[in-house]
């Protein structure tokens, strides 16, 4: 159940990827990542609300809301800087890149899971699935030559090197999770409402500092549906994959590299959105992931 629970994030992040390149499009980065997980955070909270109203209601239903210790939301809050950090350079680099290159790179998290779940849970993969994680880093790599042609030099573009760090931050989070969830026993809906609230407390820090005092920049900030969308597919792909880790015998590795398959939404029908270059050429480097996730998923 906990692979289909991954396949259902991977649905949900495919599109809410589709929607965040529609929002960040010739618009200001940071108001629009406050925008989507300020709309991510009232979507949660409205349950939160609920299950103050109709508590009974809410146990029954499986939405209610824990109370947590001083230490408990201290290591909620060290992952809202992981992942504000994560998104500050993803959304950078999704500006200025194509979706059909960062979507790619981004494919790449599993592998920097994978090395940690080695390390940190001891999780032990088989022949196929090793295979299945190098050929993922492999097609990322054909991905690279294929970028070139669309004038991205990968060795000196900023935002080649964003989007890595962006990877890698998200791929320590999933890691993290893994113990925020079955080590500090923290529900979904728990941890999305608090996650999202200090996220929100870290963007407005940020933009006090970048974005408030300046007048043009505010004027420059268009605001669009889909910045809404984003922050409600959001919370929706957090919750399955939440939960999904919720089962003791959930491999984190495994369930990185399920959520990878969203790439196949955002390489074929973003290609066709957002009338990308090459995107034939890309449908091999696609195959070459969608294999390797394939191995992970079935190799057992």
């Amino acid at each position: 159940m906990w692979m289909y629970l991954g396949l259902l994030a991977a649905l949900f992040l495919g599109l809410h990827n589709l929607c965040k390149k529609h929002a960040v499009q010739g618009n200001e980065v940071f108001p629009v990542l406050l925008g989507t997980v300020s709309s991510g955070f009232l979507f949660v909270g409205s349950f939160y609300v609920l299950s103050f109203i109709y508590p009974d209601y809410a146990l029954a239903h499986g939405y209610h809301f824990q109370e947590l210790s001083w230490q408990s939301h201290g290591f909620i809050f060290i992952k809202s800087i992981i992942m504000a950090s994560s998104w500050v350079l993803a959304y950078q680099a999704l500006k200025h890149l194509p979706i059909t290159i960062v979507t790619p790179i981004r494919s790449a998290g599993p592998f920097f899971t994978f090395i940690g779940a080695i390390v940190i849970y001891k999780e032990s993969p088989n022949p196929y699935q090793w295979i299945g994680f190098f050929l993922i880093i492999f097609s990322v790599l054909l991905y690279s030559k294929i970028g070139k042609k669309e004038g991205i030099n990968f060795k000196s573009n900023k935002w080649i090197f964003a989007i890595i760090g962006a990877t890698f931050l998200g791929a320590s989070s999933g890691l993290y999770d893994k113990f925020l969830i079955q080590n500090l026993h923290l529900n979904p809906q728990t941890l999305q409402f608090w996650f999202c609230l200090y996220t929100i407390l870290i963007l407005l820090v940020i933009l006090t500092i970048t974005w408030f005092p300046y007048a043009k920049k505010r004027q420059a900030f268009k605001f669009r549906w889909s910045i809404i969308a984003v922050g409600i597919l959001l919370q929706a792909a957090d919750y399955f994959y939440f939960k999904a880790l919720q089962d003791p015998e959930a491999l984190i590795m495994l369930l990185s590299a399920i959520k990878r398959s969203q790439i196949i939404i955002a390489v074929v029908i973003g290609g066709v959105v957002f009338k990308e270059k090459n995107k034939r050429q890309k449908l091999i480097p696609l195959a070459g992931i969608m294999l390797g996730v394939f191995l992970i998923l079935y190799s057992n």
